[in-house]
């Protein structure tokens, strides 16, 4: 009989050994959020009569206000404020939807760009946030109280981004079926706007801040990979490197080996050669030009320069 609890453990010990960027990103929130707690522990050793004020003093000092004239004195909270939660089932929903759709993202997509669209995603909610604060006259009269926390902007970032990125991308959902996750982005941001007025107005405003950057960045990744499948990035490097070239071109050719080449040999030759262009330009697409070792870019530069 199979241990179905034992195998799951077991991944999730191998999920974080392996050190990705979704691993330390899950931790660093749920270490802030012990740290929190513990906060409370010791007002409580301490017999503060109001342990409530350890919520005051955590919000004051990390979570993000709306107040501009707050934020100049705390700018560090524009970055904290993302990584705060104070609610136990705040902070397990945020990380789910990071665990899940962070592996969706890394499928397809770098640890660099995840972490970017993390950050990113949660500056640009806490902007809109502040933005939609200082600006709407209905907030006027809780402005001053206003702060905003958790990573649910940056979540929606990610979500947004590889929503786009691969629309036809598909999950399993309970009681559903199989859904595009791109469908499900869209439901979640419609129902993060018609829900401002309903309650928790900042922290769906931030969501759709968080959604927005993720649109505008799926749609740069995809515009970026276009160009990698596409041959541009191979022409802009062949262009580079005839700019950059110094001295006379030395020809990469193999000496002659004193046998003439049959159409055979020429054909398998030209088809091995093509075949490693295309799995370089795909390796870029996936991870970027930076993905690509030392000899792959040479490689790369050197096929350039033999279709010129």
């Amino acid at each position: 009989m199979m241990n179905y609890s034992r195998n799951l453990s077991d991944e999730i010990k191998r999920f974080f050994r392996g050190g990705s960027v979704i691993a330390i990103l899950i931790l660093i929130n749920v270490g802030v959020w012990i740290l929190t707690k513990a906060v409370y522990v010791i007002f409580f050793l301490y017999n503060h009569p109001d342990v409530t004020l350890a919520d005051t003093w955590i919000l004051h000092y990390f979570a993000l206000p709306a107040l501009t004239g707050e934020l100049v004195s705390r700018p560090w909270t524009l970055v904290t404020y993302m990584f705060l939660h104070i609610d136990f089932w705040h902070i397990l929903f945020n990380m789910l939807w990071l665990f899940w759709f962070g592996r969706i993202f890394m499928e397809y997509l770098t640890s660099r760009q995840l972490l970017f669209t993390y950050l990113a995603g949660g500056l640009a909610g806490g902007l809109l946030y502040i933005l939609a604060f200082n600006i709407f006259p209905v907030f006027q009269n809780t402005i001053e109280a206003s702060v905003a926390l958790g990573a649910s902007a940056s979540v929606m970032a990610i979500v947004t981004a590889i929503s786009f990125f691969v629309p036809n991308y598909t999950i399993q959902l309970l009681f559903i079926g199989r859904i595009r996750i791109l469908y499900l982005a869209i439901i979640l941001f419609v129902f993060d706007f018609f829900a401002i007025p309903t309650g928790n107005a900042g922290g769906h405003i931030a969501h759709i801040g968080g959604a927005f950057f993720g649109y505008f960045f799926s749609l740069w990744m995809r515009k970026t990979s276009y160009a990698y499948s596409s041959g541009v990035f191979t022409s802009l490097l062949k262009k580079a490197g005839r700019l950059f070239r110094s001295g006379p071109r030395v020809s990469s050719s193999p000496p002659y080996s004193g046998r003439p080449k049959t159409n055979e040999d020429y054909n398998a030759e030209k088809n091995s050669h093509q075949k490693r262009i295309d799995a370089i330009l795909e390796k870029i697409s996936r991870g970027g030009y930076d993905s690509l070792t030392k000899e792959e870019k040479n490689f790369l530069f050197r096929s350039s320069g033999k279709n010129s």
